[in-house]
């Protein structure tokens, strides 16, 4: 293996990876964490580093508590609406599949379904200042966690029916996003896909000319620290496509 740093290439697979301090402020159900959303083609996942808590989640299968505690390795798939909730000090490696994708459009909070029918509510809800870029006004993050922590409670409440609507209102939400989606993972995942299937013909034919061309890549520390997420504030690292 040689040891330029060319990079960075795409990590394994094609994820992205972020570092996650989750909220410390209180939501109207009186608990303390980050905002609850769904993603629709991306599964996530999180390596939990310090602190304490619990994952929420809502599936078909009901509601379910998962928690969280240094060394815990949790990941659910699309469709499940998720919440962190932080009992102390909670820190977590975020891993997303295509590139990053979860926390570059594919995800959809849990508003009301007034504000999820209507494209510009939704817009005038979710949007933060400068894009959440780090330094902005962290109160507006707590708003829009508020108000998808009251959307998730009527989700909640409202069984298998509420959760079926609001798939459906996410989806026709995020249908003018697909193509810029696909790109990416045609670009990231797909590509990296792509080069494993050339890699094994080749192995199978004898053929080791792919091994001459690795590389060794690094990135000695996040481009942003301290970004408005969702769920936190998170430190940023770049996803190659």
């Amino acid at each position: 293996m040689s040891d330029r740093f060319d990079g960075p290439a795409p990590l394994p697979g094609g994820v992205g990876v972020s570092r996650l301090r989750v909220y410390d402020t209180v939501a109207p159900d009186g608990l303390v964490g980050g905002t609850p959303h769904v993603h629709l083609c991306c599964t996530e996942g999180y390596v939990v580093t310090d602190g304490e808590g619990a994952v929420q989640t809502l599936t078909t299968s009901g509601f379910r508590e998962t928690p969280l505690r240094p060394g815990v390795v949790v990941w659910f798939e699309p469709g499940t609406v998720h919440r962190l909730v932080n009992t102390g000090g909670l820190s977590i490696v975020v891993l997303m599949q295509n590139s990053g994708l979860p926390e570059a459009g594919d995800a959809v909070l849990t508003f009301p379904p007034g504000v999820l029918a209507d494209p510009g509510a939704y817009a005038a809800a979710v949007a933060l200042p400068d894009g959440g870029a780090p330094g902005a006004d962290v109160r507006a993050a707590y708003r829009r966690r508020d108000l998808a922590v009251t959307g998730f409670q009527a989700l909640r409440s409202g069984g298998p029916a509420a959760l079926a609507a609001f798939h459906a209102a996410a989806v026709a939400l995020r249908q003018p996003l697909l193509a810029r989606w696909r790109q990416r993972w045609e670009a990231g995942a797909g590509r990296a896909a792509a080069s494993t299937d050339s890699q094994l013909d080749a192995l199978e034919r004898g053929d080791p000319r792919h091994l001459a061309e690795a590389g060794v890549y690094a990135v000695d520390e996040p481009v942003e620290r301290g970004r408005l997420g969702m769920c936190g504030l998170l430190d940023t690292y770049p996803a190659a496509v």
